[in-house]
């Protein structure tokens, strides 16, 4: 089936379609009902469906005799350590591990904070409590204690499972500290700690309360999968809300399971014989999609690195991991690669690996920029894959579908909608732009399997935050356009957009362009208020390493660029050099708080954050420059 054709049937006959794609994994009873209305105005699938997430990943590929193929590898430069997993060791560890949650009273439906660094027993958790039915809810490993408190409140979890230390570079952060607080904290106990002892640092623990890892597993018999309805909660994942108070994003079992499949083939173009890698981390949606469950139930071979991809040990960090583990597929954010451009311009430590196993390079997280998408390119002569997905949505909404039919790239879109996505541009809920012309992406309900099923504890937020903005669509909250050819084309989220003396005009385009410049390593563009024309974009810009220009050449230069590719009407006529950007852990830049700041505002720092002192680093010299709001344009 071509792409066209597969697009459309999943779109006009979509129970069809994934009861055809539900038929690709084993169930404890398959489902007959697609896409079903829910007591609560959303929907179901698979509701008359049974089985277990954990079983898929593990228990059917040693019972269909690959047990001793790898599983996961775990890479980590920071601790010097490699360490393969099998189907069968790993599946031995996980029921281990469920039958500790089970001696100490877990049961179904509870709920289990995963705390963890990227370490094996972060993913051997997740799928022990997917075996049990508890629903985990992993939280980045070193976020602050307050944070971590409130996702306690609202997660309400019968254990918190954590470690005793991460490594961040060449730096221990202690986590049994942070965990205490958090628990001092949260209104809500929990009944208890399991923590894993890393040799790197030894966690005091205390008696009654904290359990250790190495004794619960030593004392444990393992259990067996126990099925669940298709509609049961596999996980909550928090993400940031506009309120502060962070979303926690359901997952249901049967259609996460169903989708994660199916996009694993489709989207990656993975067979169980590849090794497949996203450089990312298990507290983000990419780690639970793509690190832990995506990979596994295909009956491939998932990376989990323990690194950066720079500084661990250097630029060629991705380059060692590929060639060692001869990744055929790998994933990361933009931002890596903008990263290791920037130390390493010219890619000359990519000489020294052997990386002629990788096949397709795919990048997501935020907006792929045209000139990191084609210094890529370039330097690993693979195809570059952007597509765009959320949290929220669990798998990718818009992408190259190199497992159906790989199309011709367009730099700048994450090229055409997937299978069961239903993409619109719309101007209002009755009316679609035209072709070409920007609006508001929304997709038409149903949404396909493995997207949110409502907000923890809180189902008039998800109705209210994302369906009743345009009736019968989910709303994204990202604005872009669809080309004469079906391509997407992301161009920022909604409030990514400024009024230039009545002109809206997009951030997103400019930072294109400013991006383009051969001293930006980075870049980001907001708006700042101006008496006359209301709004004035300004360029915040990090250069690549050893580029030596003055600032008032690079503001020049970039003028004139923007004046070229987008014309007068940016009135685009300032920029500042900054040593770095407000970015989240994952690399996204923090472009809200870099409106706040310039809007002198408060400032709302997400608890995802990496380096909070560079808000105020780039606040100081934004005020220097005269580039902040007076209290009377506030």
């Amino acid at each position: 089936m071509n792409y066209k054709n597969e697009y459309a049937q999943s779109t006009q006959s979509p129970d069809e379609f994934w009861l055809q794609q539900a038929k690709e994994i084993d169930w404890y009873r398959r489902p007959t009902m697609g896409c079903t209305p829910s007591n609560n105005g959303y929907y179901n699938w698979f509701e008359d469906g049974m089985l277990n997430t954990s079983y898929l990943a593990l228990d059917y590929h040693v019972d269909a005799g690959v047990g001793d193929k790898a599983a996961l590898i775990y890479e980590s430069p920071v601790t010097q350590t490699t360490q393969i997993f099998t189907y069968r060791e790993l599946l031995e560890q996980v029921a281990l591990f469920a039958g500790a949650l089970s001696r100490l009273g877990v049961t179904k439906g509870d709920r289990i904070i995963v705390y963890m660094p990227m370490i094996p027993q972060a993913a051997i958790a997740m799928l022990a409590c997917a075996r049990i039915g508890a629903i985990h809810s992993v939280v980045f490993g070193g976020f602050a204690a307050n944070e971590l408190a409130v996702r306690i409140d609202d997660a309400k979890p019968t254990f918190i499972v954590t470690a005793s230390c991460g490594i961040e570079g060449s730096k221990l952060l202690p986590y049994k500290p942070l965990v205490d607080e958090a628990i001092t904290l949260a209104k809500y106990k929990p009944q208890g700690c399991i923590l894993f002892q890393r040799e790197q640092l030894n966690a005091k623990l205390k008696a009654g309360f904290d359990h250790d890892w190495a004794l619960l597993m030593a004392s444990s018999e393992p259990v067996a999968p126990t099925p669940v309805e298709a509609n049961h909660p596999l996980y909550i994942l928090y993400t940031s809300g506009t309120t502060g108070k962070p979303k926690g994003v359901v997952r249901d079992t049967g259609g996460h399971a169903v989708a994660l499949n199916y996009s694993m083939g489709a989207v990656y173009g993975i067979k169980a014989q590849d090794t497949f890698w996203a450089a990312s981390d298990v507290g983000w949606v990419v780690g639970h999609s793509y690190i832990v469950y995506g990979p596994l139930i295909k009956g491939a071979t998932t990376v989990l690195y323990e690194g950066k991809p720079v500084g661990t040990p250097d630029a060629g960090a991705f380059w060692h991991v590929i060639e060692k583990h001869k990744v055929n597929v790998l994933f990361a954010a933009p931002t890596a690669f903008r990263a290791i451009r920037k130390e390493d311009p010219e890619a000359t430590k990519l000489e020294k690996y052997d990386i002629t196993t990788l096949r397709t390079l795919f990048m997501a997280g935020e907006r792929l920029d045209p000139p990191t998408y084609y210094w890529a390119s370039e330097k690993l002569a693979v195809p570059v894959v952007d597509h765009w997905w959320q949290t929220e949505t669990g798998w990718p909404i818009c992408a190259n579908p190199m497992g159906i039919a790989p199309m011709k790239t367009k730099p700048g879109s994450s090229s055409v909608p997937t299978p069961g996505f239903n993409v619109k541009v719309l101007v209002n809920a009755h009316e679609e732009q035209a072709i070409g012309a920007k609006g508001a992406i929304a997709i038409k309900l149903p949404l396909p399997p493995g997207c949110l099923s409502t907000i923890w504890q809180d189902h008039p937020r998800f109705i209210s935050g994302y369906l009743n903005e345009f009736d019968g669509y989910y709303s994204t909250g990202d604005n872009g356009y669809i080309d004469e050819d079906g391509y997407v084309f992301i161009m920022g989220r909604t409030d990514d957009v400024i009024n230039v003396a009545g002109h809206r005009l997009s951030t997103g385009e400019m930072e294109e362009v400013l991006a383009g410049h051969p001293a930006v390593a980075e870049c980001s563009v907001i708006g700042v208020h101006n008496d006359v024309k209301g709004q004035l974009p300004v360029g915040l810009v990090l250069l690549k390493d050893d580029v030596l220009i003055e600032e008032s050449v690079l503001e020049k230069e970039l003028i004139e660029r923007v004046r070229e590719a987008i014309g007068p009407v940016a009135c685009f006529k300032r920029s500042i050099v900054v040593n770095r950007l407000p970015k989240t852990r994952s690399g996204k830049i923090l472009r809200k708080v870099l409106r706040q700041i310039a809007g002198n505002e408060p400032v709302t720092v997400p608890s995802t954050i990496d380096d909070p002192s560079s808000v105020d680093e780039v606040s100081s010299l934004m005020r220097e420059k005269g580039l902040v709001a007076s209290d009377e344009h506030k």
